[in-house]
């Protein structure tokens, strides 16, 4: 016998044809949203269709983003300064409340036994922010000022001496001029995640209890139904055959790809809208040489009239057991919304609702173009200029330049001018009865993925937050309270995820 839910009596089998939940992207936004629900409504049915052939291959590979675990604890264009000098806390402090929140969560799950060891996508790297020049130490000095006093940023260490840098950092500092003014910032409660590594096990733990992931099937068609469910058409890559299923929620966490499929559904949360892709490249070396000296992620500033997403940072990775450096990311443009998508993407995602979006942007942001257009063409000699202001003595033969992932920027329309913007972060859209939801954008995206699904419930199913609340406060702790106004929460948070996550070095 069949629930209404489409659920088979008991924990079940689901009804394929008609799962509660379908959930369109194999990332690490669909993966986090299918562990919540199985925290809070573990009953449901819940369908994942992939257009790859497996999971995580595209911005949460591993190789596809910087793995840093964005908490603010380095990203500079966190915490911008004002007119006066003095520098804004409060983005810094939001984007660490939400790291907390994930890490809580991952802890939750390790626990419950969804992986043999933490480590397996979470290790403790130290997080260090550096800059040059008299303007960048002034800079640097009122940031930790600012961010010393918030207890989410407790032992954040700065220095403006050469020589301790050396320790902190000796391939930035080797053959730098000794006259050269310095300043940085380093906390050792800094991370490097492999989101890829981290996808596919919240995948097989849930696949465990239920889920279901069909890979190679792209999402074609979304359409609201007179009885309230979706139906959602799909076509198998391979074979080309087509399936329909019929869901009563729809997820769309499809990276780059998020874009066309709610043009698609036909809400009107998403006229107006628009993607700007990017693509990003990096220097990588595996020399264990250079890796050995450079225990670390470095994030500098970005450029003067550089947009944010081009800060350079130099980062030690781990993946699949092997450390290495990645120095980026270098900007460049391709049509595409996806790195395995179409170069059709962009012109296809202009329509009448967003083409003004579209336009306005292009008008205003000359300076974005003019950079990517510098980008697009630099040698490989100029690439080479760039990471040597951060690695002095870098030879050119050592490092290799990578494809990472490819990025959509949102472009929406502003609610007070009516002209498009160019946005640089996240934007959860929800279709207007909670029925579909969507996420476009990038950074600082994965590392507060669990905030964002979070923030993905609430929306959509108001009614039932009361009765699911214990159990997402028993998953984690500081839910529906902030570790920034409970110095005594924040240390048994800290101390637990430290010891869960094996972060204690």
């Amino acid at each position: 016998m069949t629930t209404e839910s489409g659920v088979v009596a008991g924990r079940g089998i689901p009804d394929s044809a008609n799962p509660d939940v379908v959930l369109i992207g194999g990332g690490i936004m669909s993966a986090t949203l299918a562990a919540l629900i199985d925290v809070v409504a573990p009953q449901w049915s819940v369908t994942v269709f992939e257009s790859a052939g497996d999971v995580a291959t595209e911005s949460s590979d591993a190789w596809n983003n910087a793995g840093t675990g964005h908490a603010a604890l380095c990203e500079l264009n966190y915490t911008p300064a004002g007119p006066d000098g003095r520098v804004d806390p409060a983005k810094a402090v939001t984007i660490n409340e939400q790291f907390q929140v994930s890490r809580q969560f991952w802890s939750y799950l390790v626990r419950g036994g969804m992986t043999g060891s933490p480590k397996d996508f979470i290790t403790p790297v130290p997080h260090l922010s550096f800059v040059t020049g008299e303007a960048g130490r002034s800079y640097m000095r009122a940031r930790h000022e600012a961010l010393a006093a918030q207890p989410l940023f407790e032992g954040l260490q700065y220095t403006e001496d050469a020589a301790e840098l050396a320790q902190w950092v000796p391939l930035m500092m080797a053959g730098r001029e000794p006259s050269e003014t310095v300043a940085a910032t380093r906390s050792v409660a800094g991370t490097d995640v492999n989101f890829g590594s981290l996808t596919r096990l919240l995948f097989q733990d849930a696949e465990t209890r239920g889920l279901t992931v069909h890979r190679n099937q792209r999402v074609q068609g979304l359409d609201k139904e007179s009885d309230g469910r979706w139906k959602v058409t799909v076509r198998d890559t391979r074979t080309g055959e087509p399936r329909t299923v019929r869901a009563r929620f729809v997820f769309v966490g499809a990276g780059g790809g998020a874009l066309p499929l709610l043009q698609r559904a036909g809400i009107p949360e998403i006229r107006g809208f628009g993607g700007f892709p990017v693509s990003g490249q990096f220097l990588r070396t595996t020399s264990p040489e250079l890796v050995g000296r450079h225990q670390a992620k470095v994030y500098g500033q970005a450029a003067v009239g550089a947009p944010p997403m081009s800060v350079p940072h130099l980062d030690l990775r781990l993946i699949d057991g092997d450390h290495s450096l990645l120095f980026g990311p270098y900007a460049g443009f391709s049509p595409k919304f996806l790195k395995a998508g179409s170069l059709v993407d962009l012109p296809r995602s202009v329509t009448p609702d967003n083409l003004g979006s579209m336009l306005g942007v292009a008008r205003t942001e000359m300076g974005l173009t003019r950079y990517l257009v510098k980008e697009v063409l630099q040698s490989r000699s100029a690439r080479h200029a760039t990471l040597t202001d951060f690695v002095p003595l870098a030879e050119e033969h050592e490092w290799d330049l990578i494809t990472a992932g490819q990025r959509v920027q949102v472009i929406k329309r502003d609610a007070a001018t009516g002209r498009g913007v160019l946005q640089f972060g996240t934007e959860l859209v929800v279709g207007g009865d909670g029925t579909i939801a969507g996420l476009l954008g990038a950074s600082p995206g994965a590392s507060t993925a669990v905030s964002a699904m979070l923030t993905l419930l609430e929306q959509c199913f108001p009614d039932r937050m009361p009765a699911w609340r214990p159990a997402l406060q028993e998953a984690i702790p500081s839910y529906g309270r902030r570790l920034s106004e409970e110095p005594g929460l924040l240390a048994e948070v800290r101390a637990e995820t430290m010891q869960v996550l094996e972060l204690n070095g």
